[in-house]
């Protein structure tokens, strides 16, 4: 008797036990189903941007490289073409930043020659060179180099000579001369100017350099 009580006993612990688990896993189904069907509609709720056209891309592009600094026409264009923007697109986006002022190559050239003249001692040859490269027209390149005449250019020389100048001191005269001159030459100074502003350096410092005129660099 005591093993039928026991053994109806774990019968009916056994039923309720499967029923717990039957509703269990109903939950748990329910739950990964609903956690599927979310997943689901989160995705299919993210709707996708439509791809940029020539134009958006193009002026996305322009705007990008003129945050970080002015540039040319032509260095945008440059940079148009190598991001396969077709031609005609990037002409159309380009004369209409010209138009709002966002692209000046004249107020570039004047602002280049300015500062690299300012900072580097970069004489009007070797600005006009670099505006050049740029893709700045020559009639715009002359224009921004009126602003700089030949005793600025001599004064910046001078006083870049004058830095040198001590560093060359234990060297041979002619030595001396051929390096600082050489040094404003690259800069792109005329030789001519070049040598009369080391001899004069050369003469205030009490060097001997009569010769100095007969000298090339």
């Amino acid at each position: 008797m005591w093993e039928q009580e026991r053994g109806g006993t774990d019968g009916a612990d056994g039923a309720e036990d499967r029923r717990e688990g039957s509703r269990r896993g109903r939950r748990e189904s329910g739950g990964r189903g609903g956690r599927r069907a979310e997943g689901r509609e989160g995705r299919e709720g993210r709707q996708e941007l439509p791809p940029q056209s020539p134009e958006e891309q193009a002026r996305a592009i322009c705007l990008r490289l003129l945050t970080g600094m002015p540039r040319t026409r032509r260095q945008l264009a440059d940079a148009l073409a190598k991001r396969d923007i077709p031609e005609e697109v990037s002409e159309q986006v380009l004369s209409r930043f010209e138009e709002v002022g966002l692209i000046d190559d004249a107020a570039f050239a004047g602002a280049w020659v300015e500062s690299r003249h300012r900072g580097r001692g970069l004489a009007r040859r070797a600005l006009a060179q670099e505006l050049r490269t740029k893709g700045v027209a020559p009639t715009l390149v002359q224009e921004a180099l009126e602003q700089l005449d030949s005793d600025q250019e001599e004064d910046t020389a001078r006083e870049l000579v004058e830095r040198k100048l001590r560093a060359t001191r234990g060297l041979e005269r002619d030595k001396r001369i051929r390096r600082l001159a050489g040094m404003l030459a690259r800069k792109g100074y005329p030789e001519g100017m070049a040598l009369r502003v080391v001899r004069r350096a050369l003469e205030a410092e009490g060097e001997d350099s009569e010769d100095a005129e007969d000298l090339t660099i």
